[in-house]
């Protein structure tokens, strides 16, 4: 099969890396790719939202299957534009990525059928949101309600920074028309879960749990990011627990879609957080997670593409699914002043002095032969091993054998699994 993976991030490197395994795969593309995904696809100068050029390159090279991976072309209709044009995608409908694409949609689909979640009030006006917000307690929890590149969320500490982010969502329009509503919810305290699952409709098969770590500096300091490292296993979270999301949140929620006439196909990430009175949801993605997918794929061992192309088909209940007993630790490795302004271009070097761990590259590209710096996160370092312990000590070893300037990650992910 000729097969194409849409995306440019760490995320679509693992999973190129995931595919280049596969023996049914003869040709394997990437739009638009980045450094180190060049290794294992032919990248392709298509960025993510060109669905013309997306189709046409699709045709013209006989794609067999396009992989849909980020988040902004799944809400802007990429697989149903490829599906207008006898193109196999995989990936959700714009109609079912909604789940993502609307933080509104998504707290009123959960209330409807009740599924544990924050208490929320949501708004499209300023003063009406002001004058609730002001009603309520720090620390609490203001969303842009549209996509804003992971960073629509404040976790607001204090009532000041709470109306800081309200204004600049609402106001002054910071994320564009993604701020038109706001979704003010009451902040919980727990640890927190990603739990990603392959849903084809009704059929809700769960991958191994991660857990990721979003603010950028270490014990959870400063502002949020869109994930510092991850880590699968979690030994400290029991199986139970797991099982308690499945049927009280993941898969009511597959089962509310289809009744909703949005029947999801493709990878449901639920953001859980594991609260005093049970599990309850953050958030849910339409796509696989980011960094989570560099230490859930490393850990599977059937073969990608069978799944994918199950989902597609309808019969992922009958698809065999095995993960390894390994366990991953995955550092991001990010530019000097990330999550903010951040210089680009800066030369990488130490790659390959990487001894133990899979490099995945997230903010890259390849200028005149050289690998250099081109985003926030630019690398993420997943060290495999017997258990959390010998898989962080990988991953840590070989972050610190590469180089660019500026470059800082945090020391602490995993810790958690560890005290």
């Amino acid at each position: 099969m000729r097969v194409l993976v849409i995306g440019r991030g760490g995320r679509e490197h693992a999973i190129v890396w995931a595919l280049s395994k596969s023996p049914k795969i003869s040709k394997l593309f990437c739009a638009p790719g980045n450094g180190g995904i060049a290794g294992l696809a032919e990248c392709v100068p298509i960025s993510e939202l060109q669905f013309e050029e997306i189709s046409t390159f699709a045709k013209e090279q006989a794609i067999d299957l396009v992989m849909v991976a980020p988040d902004d072309p799944l809400a802007a209709g990429l697989v149903d534009h490829l599906e207008s044009k006898g193109i196999e995608a995989f990936g959700p409908r714009a109609n079912a990525a909604i789940i993502e694409g609307s933080k509104v949609f998504m707290k009123e689909l959960l209330k409807k059928y009740n599924i544990p979640t924050a208490a929320y009030e949501t708004f499209d006006a300023y003063e009406p949101a002001l004058a609730y917000l002001r009603s309520q307690k720090a620390p609490i929890v203001i969303k842009a309600d549209g996509l804003a590149a992971g960073k629509g969320v404040t976790v607001a500490q204090t009532m000041e920074e709470a109306e800081a982010a309200l204004r600049d969502i609402m106001v002054d329009q910071v994320f564009g028309k993604s701020g038109a509503s706001v979704v003010i919810e009451e902040f919980l305290t727990g640890q927190e879960m990603s739990l990603l699952a392959f849903v084809d409709g009704s059929t809700v098969r769960l991958m191994v749990p991660s857990q990721d770590h979003k603010p950028v500096f270490d014990n959870d300091k400063g502002p949020n990011t869109g994930g510092m490292g991850t880590y699968s296993p979690l030994p400290h979270i029991p199986e139970s627990i797991v099982q308690e999301a499945l049927v009280n949140i993941v898969q009511p929620t597959a089962d509310a879609m289809v009744k909703e006439g949005r029947p999801f196909k493709g990878v449901l990430y639920a953001g859980l957080i594991l609260t005093s009175n049970g599990v309850k949801t953050i958030e849910f993605n339409a796509r696989f997670g980011d960094p989570e997918t560099q230490v859930i794929l490393p850990r599977l061992k059937t073969d990608l593409l069978d799944i994918f192309l199950a989902i597609n088909n309808g019969t992922l209940a009958e698809q065999p699914i095995e993960w390894s007993e390994d366990a991953a630790v995955c550092v991001i490795v990010a530019s000097g002043g990330y999550p903010g302004p951040y210089p680009k271009g800066l030369p990488i070097t130490g790659l390959e002095n990487v001894q133990d761990s899979l490099v995945f590259h997230a903010g890259t590209a390849l200028e005149n032969g050289q690998i250099v710096t081109n985003g926030g996160r630019v690398l993420g370092i997943t060290g495999i091993g017997k258990d959390i312990v010998e898989a962080r000590q990988k991953a840590y070893a070989d972050a610190d054998r590469i180089h660019f300037d500026g470059k800082h990650y945090r020391t602490d992910i995993a810790m958690k699994a560890l005290k």
